[in-house]
């Protein structure tokens, strides 16, 4: 009988024992291959990770500039014989020179020297970049080619670089050479660094400040749900003014924080255009950062809902997540507003360039197409249009609430296609011939001012909103001359002279949100409900446009009266906070900083105490909300896209 060496195993077929020849291993042979396996599997990976096809890009381009780096400096050494051991501590001058006058090859001589020449050219050889970034984000990488060519910085911000431009617009510092000037915009920038800080002490991520009881505060605007407005609208006012550290702060929430996608919120199309993706798209043109353009874009999706009427005049409200849209209920019979959707086309037109999607300038483009074949009484654009039925509601015209940022983009608009759109100038010129021939009055005073028309009858009443023309119809006078041109200037310095009237015959010397022109009183508010100031910007924007145009002294001046008057009557331990009567010596206050406060009445405060080159008139236009917009062709910040 045979005995076996191994033991023996069975195994079962259709449930009968069967024998069975050893074909398997012990336990411990099996952890020995098994471990064998693991081993070699480990070497394999390794040896692939560690490959440099498989690191992240950063790191691979780092590498590929290292070794270029080491190659260049011993490049002379590897094809230049060195020079004899006893002259190796003396110049390198020196050393080619002996090295010329040891009898070798002249050619061989020229060709080293060429050679050498050609790396020292190297090595001082600088990438162009952009000249303003470098402030904020710290480089370190090469071009990215995700989306757009684009830069990588060591916080993973990528950033799309200007066009290659012998002259970059100047977009901080910009102090002026009067240093009593100086000391007014710091003190201008210590005012922006008081609103702010309280804002992120009280009201972070919120929409706006209550500084007095110093929490959170929202308009209806906004909707119910914290939207940041206050960062949105601001990120621009810290960058031209230098605030780094706050603008970093505020990009990382924007960036981080800013979800729409869990928004209900019911906001304003036009208030969310203007605030929102104009102040966003201006931080992109200042720093190339497209997180601030695809934010913008995000943000512009969630209005185009609102787009979709018989007409393509969009409603005026709109909600983030189910898109329904919808209009006023007092606004003549559920029209839409002329200052509203008029002003969309600026940062429309803008964000379509630079993403290279035609959606956002189409829909600008159809308003226009709709206002302009519709007939105009005398001349005049109604405030409401009604956008099922394609009609002009009440005939209610007006430069202040309602109308006014509908003239302004008509000519901004021509200024931002680098004076190309020639089609939208002749209606500014068109549309402000009709307003000074039935709108513009001037008292028995002598005070010049914009009536409002109601059903063909001047309201002898003008808006603190209205203040804007002044500086508006200034701009418009110097950058086209033709017939009206100086109309336009004769007309810009007497709405800005009546508008500073406003402001000082008040005992705050701050103006009211309307004024009157009556036989007893002229540029003063007679109601209770006119005699509030919300911190609103329009009168210091025309002595900013004023100044810059025209270098009357008498505008900073006047500047700097209202800089003085909000430090007296509107600063508070918590920020700044409106007025509810501008007429008493201790007005009651209306506990809101409003966010237009840092994005528009700071910064023209600041501008105007700056340097001309600083934002200048020749390379931006502004939004209404003061947001800096790259012209066309002019600007190498516009950043179009190349897709």
């Amino acid at each position: 009988m045979t005995t076996n060496i191994f033991p023996s195993y069975q195994r079962i077929a259709s449930r009968i024992p069967l024998a069975f020849s050893r074909r398997s291993f012990r336990s411990c042979e099996k952890y020995i291959i098994l471990l064998v396996f693991i081993t070699f599997g480990l070497v394999c990976f390794g040896t692939l990770f560690f490959l440099p096809e498989f690191r992240n890009s950063a790191t691979r381009s780092e590498s590929v500039y290292r070794v270029y780096d080491h190659f260049k400096r011993a490049a002379p050494e590897l094809l230049i014989p060195p020079p004899p051991l006893e002259n190796s501590r003396e110049s390198p001058k020196l050393l080619r020179h002996e090295m010329d006058t040891q009898g070798e090859d002249p050619h061989l001589v020229g060709d080293r020297e060429k050679f050498r020449a050609k790396i020292e050219q190297d090595s001082e050889l600088k990438v162009l970049e952009r000249p303003d970034i470098g402030r904020f984000y710290r480089k370190t990488s090469t071009p990215s080619n995700q989306g757009k060519q684009g830069h990588i910085y060591e916080s993973g911000i990528v950033t799309i670089p200007p066009a290659i431009s012998d002259h970059y617009p100047l977009i901080t510092n910009g102090e002026d050479g009067d240093p009593d000037i100086r000391e007014r915009r710091n003190k201008i920038k210590e005012m922006a660094q008081h609103a702010w800080d309280n804002y992120v002490k009280y009201a972070w991520g919120k929409n706006e400040l209550r500084p007095i009881s110093k929490r959170g505060h929202s308009a209806s605007i906004f909707g119910t749900m914290p939207l940041g407005a206050t960062i949105l609208d601001g990120l621009d006012t810290l960058y031209i003014m230098g605030m780094e550290k706050e603008f970093k702060q505020a990009r990382d929430w924007v960036a981080n924080e800013l979800n729409l996608d869990q928004m209900a919120n019911d906001v304003s199309v036009f208030e969310t255009n203007i605030r929102f993706v104009g102040g966003l798209l201006s931080c992109y043109a200042l720093t190339g950062d497209v997180m601030f353009r695809d934010k913008a874009q995000q943000i512009a999706d969630k209005l185009l809902p609102a787009f979709q009427t018989p007409t393509g005049i969009p409603y005026a409200i709109v909600n983030f997540k189910t898109g329904m849209s919808k209009n006023y209920g007092w606004a003549s019979g559920g029209s839409s507003i002329l200052s509203e959707f008029g002003t969309l086309h600026l940062e429309f037109g803008y964000l379509s360039d630079v993403t290279g999607n035609p959606i956002y300038r189409s829909k600008v483009e159809k308003i226009r197409q709709v206002i302009q074949k519709t007939d105009k009484p005398n001349g005049l654009y109604p405030n409401y249009f009604n956008p099922k039925t394609g009609k002009w509601g009440q005939h209610h015209m007006s430069m202040g609430a309602l109308g006014d940022s509908f003239y302004e983009y008509l000519l901004k608009v021509w200024i931002q296609s680098n004076k190309e759109d020639n089609e939208v100038r002749q209606m500014f010129d068109d549309a402000m011939e009709g307003v000074f021939k039935h709108m513009l009055q001037t008292s028995t005073g002598g005070l010049m001012y914009f009536a409002d028309l109601k059903f063909d009858r001047p309201e002898h009443k003008m808006d603190h909103l209205a203040c804007f023309s002044g500086g508006l119809l200034a701009l418009g006078s110097k950058t086209l001359k033709n017939h009206m041109s100086d109309k336009y200037m004769d007309v810009g310095k007497g709405i800005t002279n009546t508008c500073h009237e406003s402001y000082d015959r008040t005992y705050t010397k701050l103006g009211p949100e309307a004024f009157r022109f009556t036989e007893g009183a002229e540029a003063r508010a007679l109601k209770s409900t006119e005699k509030y100031y919300i911190l609103r910007p329009e009168v210091i924007e025309s002595y900013f446009y004023l100044y810059r145009l025209t270098k009357d002294p008498k505008y900073r001046e006047w500047a700097w009266e209202a800089a003085q008057a909000l430090e007296k009557h509107c600063r508070v331990n918590g920020g700044y906070t409106g007025l509810k009567n501008v007429y008493t010596e201790d007005p009651q206050q209306d506990d809101v900083q409003q966010s237009f406060f840092l994005a528009e009445t700071l910064k023209y405060l600041y501008l105007i105490f700056s340097d001309d080159n600083l934002i200048s008139l020749d390379e931006w236009v502004f939004n209404t909300e003061a947001h800096p917009i790259p012209i066309k062709g002019v600007n190498p910040y516009y950043r179009e896209s190349i897709v």
